[in-house]
């Protein structure tokens, strides 16, 4: 199969809704990172986006509409508290779990019974599923366990010849998944951190929870389950307060002839001297947006990726330090 890169016009357009509609798959963009989307509605639609990425059957997938999509139609008994949260943060980076009215394929959330619904701000997201209509259920459009992609490009490397497009709407400005929020309660809980962060649910709808897996569970969520975002470069982190460590351990592999780079924030690099560094910034936001980018990098440049942890916690970091540490997991 060959797989093509195209702008997001009327003819790509067209040419993903015949991909679509005929039970294919195709990579779109969003502000958080690419897709891989097909029509949430058939089974064996969805099912091929399990076995393109090669992605466990009990990983459930996130339903993506565009803004005027009725939501009623997907979930049943929408609380006042996910009304609030959706006139705040949507279209947006925030995925709301709802209980399912069935009108979906049961395979996109593996059987549970409750359906995860998105709505991205991502202009090029939107035009593509206003185009179609549809619900579209999507994964990130990589590999299953690799680092996630935001451009294009990453999509190609992890899928070329495995679907026919790749829309491309440029780098994508969040840099991790979505906020992933259980509505099917009293109130809301976290089920996984995102750039929508437990302190901004607080301060819209007063209270919100984070769930925990526990062994044995099934996943309720993308993310909550396996190893995720993993460079292909071996890995090991540190806390922030071990950056002595991190760094004699850069020596030692460097003099043994192990190729390594320090992957940090910017106050940190500033101490490493003339050692190999892979900056994620200086806020929280630019390392939210960067951290898949220098995983990648990581990839191209390295055998030993060493993170050293951003002193920072709480807020936006939450994610970031969730997939740091899911992406170093041995």
């Amino acid at each position: 199969m060959e797989t093509k890169i195209a702008a997001i016009t009327a003819d790509s357009l067209s040419r993903a809704a015949r991909i679509i509609r005929d039970g294919g798959a195709v990579a779109f963009p969003t502000e958080t990172v690419y897709g891989l989307g097909a029509d949430a509605r058939n089974t064996e639609a969805v099912e091929n986006i399990f076995a393109i990425k090669g992605r466990p059957n009990d990983n459930p997938l996130i339903v993506h509409v565009h803004t005027d999509y009725d939501i009623s139609s997907l979930a049943e008994g929408v609380p006042a508290y996910a009304v609030k949260l959706s006139e705040k943060f949507l279209p947006g980076p925030l995925t709301m779990v709802y209980k399912s009215k069935g009108s979906v394929s049961p395979a996109v959330s593996c059987g549970l019974g409750t359906v995860a619904v998105r709505i991205p701000s991502h202009d090029g997201a939107q035009k593509f599923l206003k185009y179609l209509g549809i619900p579209i259920a999507a994964p990130s459009a990589n590999v299953s366990k690799h680092v996630s992609p935001t451009s294009a490009e990453h999509v190609f490397f992890d899928l070329n010849g495995k679907i026919p497009l790749i829309l491309d709407g440029g780098a994508c400005s969040g840099g991790i998944e979505s906020t992933v929020l259980d509505c099917t309660g009293e109130i809301p809980v976290i089920l996984r951190s995102g750039l929508i962060t437990r302190e901004m649910v607080e301060e819209t709808v007063g209270t919100c929870g984070e769930y925990v897996l526990k062994e044995g569970e099934r996943a309720r969520s993308p993310g909550m389950k396996y190893k995720h975002y993993s460079p292909s470069c071996e890995t090991a982190l540190f806390a922030a307060d071990e950056l002595a460590s991190a760094v004699g351990l850069y020596d030692e592999k460097e003099k043994s002839g192990i190729c390594c780079a320090i992957l940090c924030e910017s106050a940190v690099a500033k101490k490493l001297g003339g050692r190999r560094c892979l900056v994620l910034g200086s806020d929280p936001a630019e390392m939210a947006a960067n951290l898949y980018l220098r995983l990648r990098e990581a990839e191209k440049i390295c055998r030993l990726l060493i993170a050293v942890a951003p002193a920072e916690r709480g807020g936006v970091m939450a994610g970031v330090m969730n997939r740091l540490t899911k992406a170093c997991r041995n």
